[in-house]
């Protein structure tokens, strides 16, 4: 029987050698085939090479390094080693097909070959059903470079980008089919072929809450910010369902319930389901919990302040209801005064000062709070740095800001200094950062650094136009620069092109039609005179000259003697001192300026009081006024009120003239009046980025005594754009009101036979009113872009006894604003006029579109 067993395993491992040895003559074997290789009589090898076989971009080493096979290695053939390496590779989703391959057998020596077959690389994806912008975006998000391998995986990742681009969009429920087709033009590759159907825009037809019972259905709907049902009563329809703005929605409602006192309010579950076309309902189960009060308040740690103070300060009391978002603004902020207790200990010098609302018991409803404040030290500025000022010189900055070495650390007083800074207009208000750096940070001294982290944008401006109008083409050059420097004006390296860094304003300005028409002028303005204290001076010039009637229209062409024209020649100069104030505080500014100019009139008929002769006004202005808003481009918040009063000498007091009978020439040399103005603006966040503008405006025009006539110059005329236009030249003051023509809206008192001279000269009362919505499209240092939407009201007077403040002009309309550093503020405007001027045509007092450069309209 031994002798048996011995010659039947002597068969059998003759066999098993037999059959490997036909490996050579009969080429290659496929592991994976039964009929080759029997898992039921494996044998060891030591691995003697590693081959991979039909890879094109694949790296074969690392493929080898995937299979987990390794020269010199022993290994059971056929057995789980070898099936591992054809399971490991196919499980990377790279290859349609893997075989493992036996190509020699030495002995004990074995030789794989790893043979794969690629899936499809990528040659591009073809998207239909979107827009071409739509399509761009899509792309981006996909990052559909060529040669990535078409699998399952890039299908559903293709899927899924484009739902979520189409669900940020309202598009909750799109067809999305995707196809793949070979590419003719290179091997092995694919085009993936995608056609979206993106369906209607999804709108919430309602919200259905359970589990409320201390609110209602409709009160949890508005507390749901951002997501608005269908109404009946919602001219505009509801909002479109956006799934960011939905989880806002959620987390405003959980806040509002808990600032209502519900501490424990919580969303228990929530759904969102098809309901129709274009439609979806809300299914949310909350739970509001009991609501709570405030018990006992307990304040730790401060030294510097009393309990009494900081409960004042708090202005939460025992059996308030109680709500954390209150609680943390009134101990944190910021809030809108500056009245938290952060802001009274971080304006005091604590810079480290720390402040922590512990709940120290819950009973019942009631919740006693322990307020925990580190104090920390009392910090000292030590240095106030400007960082990133290229042009602008470090003093320009550094005598602006109110934040000084060696004074206490103040929050209050470095956001004031971030104001001034942006006031400047050399800096991108949107990057004026302050930091304290650590590094600067001396806590045994107490003392720190202030580091404002600037950005220079391009404030220098130009104005190049060009016209036609009146039969003639009017031309205009205007440069202004806002950071001039006198004081490297004889420096020959700072000329790039023109010195610049001192804060200074240098503008010279020209417009012309030829002989026709002429207008030159002048302005230079130095906000520190003499560089210490903040004296503002400036200095300004003109001269212009108008000739009328006498022309062909259509050629230009001068048809009178120049004697015979009806002309204009106006001349006058400016200088002007003005001081900011620290009382009553130290938005305060009072300003005082001397003027003097010379009109001079040839043939201008009834225009005026008088058709011939030279008039000259010298006059004093004295204004006073207050500026806290945030920005000079965009403002969000803060005021702007102006009081200014313009006197010239009481002539008709001591001179002999009379005013009745006496020459034009000797009557109206001298112009006598005095004139009131007041202006206010007002801005103020009402949602989100969206602002609001208020604005009212007041002018009245006198004269000293009834001798004299009011004034012919100096009137106010109001309508159309605001701009000083050829046109407008006669010494008046323009007032813009959008919807109406330039100058248009005149007294109703006035007789339809004096109606163009009361265009042509204005009236001595008006009254403007201004109410604007504002939200920002794009604010950078590149540009300045906000849409609008305004409503106004306005009218003028012949005299005191006429004024009525409420009977006005009505207009309304949209319109937008570009802010380009080098062109100034662009501004296009649709109004409609709703109350018409006797007398005058449709045609002539409306205009519907109104456009502004360098101005905003109807400010200062």
């Amino acid at each position: 029987m031994k002798q048996l067993y011995i010659l039947t395993a002597a068969f059998f491992l003759l066999n098993i050698s037999s059959t490997f040895a036909q490996i050579g003559n009969r080429g290659p074997i496929n592991l994976s085939d039964p009929d080759e290789f029997s898992y039921l009589q494996p044998k060891d090898y030591i691995i003697g090479g590693i081959t991979v076989k039909g890879a094109q971009y694949l790296d074969t080493d690392v493929l080898i390094t995937i299979s987990k096979l390794v020269v010199g290695q022993y290994i059971e053939v056929p057995g789980e080693a070898t099936a591992s390496v054809i399971k490991d590779l196919m499980a990377q989703n790279l290859f349609e097909d893997v075989q493992l391959w036996a190509t020699r057998i030495d002995g004990e020596t074995i030789f794989f070959e790893i043979r794969v077959q690629e899936r499809p690389r990528l040659t591009r994806i073809d998207i239909k059903g979107l827009s071409k912008s739509q399509t761009e975006e899509v792309n981006k998000r996909l990052n559909s470079s060529s040669g990535r391998i078409v699998n399952e995986n890039l299908i559903q990742s293709t899927r899924s980008t484009i739902q979520r681009f189409l669900r940020e969009k309202s598009y909750l429920y799109p067809d999305i089919k995707i196809s793949t087709l070979k590419d003719s033009a290179q091997a092995n590759n694919e085009i993936l072929n995608v056609n979206v159907e993106k369906n209607k825009k999804i709108k919430v037809n309602k919200v259905l809450f359970t589990g409320n019972e201390t609110f209602t259905n409709s009160e949890l709907t508005k507390y749901l910010k951002g997501v608005k049902p269908r109404k009946w009563f919602r001219i505009f329809g509801p909002g479109k369902f956006k799934d960011d703005k939905y989880k806002e929605a959620k987390e405003k409602l959980v806040a509002k319930l808990q600032d209502k006192g519900y501490r424990d309010a919580q969303i228990l579950s929530d759904s969102v389901y098809r309901f129709g076309e274009k439609e979806v309902r809300i299914n949310m189960d909350v739970y509001e919990g009991p609501k709570y009060y405030v018990g006992n308040i307990d304040w730790t740690g401060n030294t510097r302040y009393k309990d009494s103070i900081l409960n004042i300060l708090l202005g939460v009391q025992k059996g308030d209801v109680y709500s954390e978002e209150k609680l943390n603004a009134k101990l944190t902020g910021p809030t809108r005064n500056s009245d938290d207790i952060s802001a009274l200990y971080q304006n005091d010098g604590y810079l480290t000062f720390n402040i922590n609302p512990v709940i120290k018991k819950i009973y019942n409803d009631t919740i006693d709070l322990e307020i925990q404040i580190s104090e920390g030290k009392q910090y000292t500025i030590n240095n106030v740095i400007v960082k990133g000022n290229d042009v602008t010189n470090d003093r320009v900055v550094l005598r602006s800001i109110y934040t000084k070495p060696g004074q206490k650390y103040s929050r209050e007083l470095i956001m004031r200094s971030i104001r001034e800074i942006s006031q400047l207009g050399m800096f991108d208000e949107q990057k004026i950062t302050p930091d304290i750096p650590s590094s600067t940070m001396n806590h045994e001294e107490g003392t720190t650094d202030v580091v404002f982290n600037v950005v220079e944008k391009p404030s220098d401006q130009v104005e190049l136009s060009g016209g036609y109008g009146a039969g003639q083409i009017i031309g205009t050059l205007g440069l202004t620069f806002n950071n001039f420097s006198t004081s490297n004006f004889f420096k020959k390296d700072a000329w790039k092109p023109l010195p610049r860094g001192d804060g200074q304003k240098l503008s010279i300005r020209g417009q012309t039609s030829g002989k026709r028409y002429q207008s030159y002028s002048f302005s230079f303005s130095e906000p520190w005179l003499g560089g210490k204290k903040p004296i503002y001076f400036g200095l300004s010039a003109y001269t212009s000259n108008s000739s009328y009637g006498g022309f062909n229209y259509y050629t230009g062409e001068q048809m009178v003697k120049d004697s015979e024209l009806q002309r204009i020649w106006m001349t006058g100069v400016t200088a002007s001192l003005g001081k900011r104030l620290q009382w009553p505080d130290n938005y305060f500014q009072i300003n005082s300026s001397l003027s003097f100019q010379r009109y001079k009139l040839q043939n201008y008929g009834n225009y005026f009081l008088f058709s011939n002769g030279t008039a000259y006004n010298l006059n004093f202005t004295q204004e006073i006024s207050r500026n806290s808003i945030d920005a000079p481009i965009y403002p969000t918040s803060g005021s702007h009120i102006r009081l200014s009063v313009q006197l010239t000498p009481p002539y008709s007091s001591w001179n002999n003239i009379n005013y009745k009978t006496d020459p034009e020439e000797v009557r109206y040399k001298w112009t006598e009046y005095h004139k009131w103005k007041f202006d206010s603006q007002w801005y103020m966040k009402v949602a989100g980025k969206l602002v609001v503008k208020t604005q009212a405006q007041f002018g009245f025009l006198g004269n000293y005594t009834n001798r004299t006539e009011t004034s012919t110059f100096e009137r106010f005329k109001l309508g159309g754009d605001g701009m000083q236009g050829f046109d407008f030249l006669q010494g008046s003051e323009i007032i813009a009101m959008r919807g109406y023509a330039n100058g248009t809206i005149i007294p109703e008192s006035t007789g339809n036979g004096n109606q163009r001279i009361a265009i042509n000269s204005g009236s001595p009362i008006y009254a403007k009113y201004q109410i604007e919505l504002r939200h920002p499209i794009m604010l950078n240092d590149q540009a300045t872009v906000f849409a609008l939407a305004f409503a106004e009201a306005g009218n003028t007077w012949n005299k005191f006894s006429e004024v009525n403040p409420f009977k006005v002009r009505r207009s309304a309309g949209v319109g937008a604003r570009i802010f380009l550093p080098i062109f100034g503020m662009l501004g296009i405007d649709y109004g409609h006029a709703f109350d018409p001027i006797p007398g005058m045509r449709s045609s002539e007092w409306k205009q519907s579109f109104t456009f502004s450069i360098m101005q905003n309209m109807g400010g200062f």
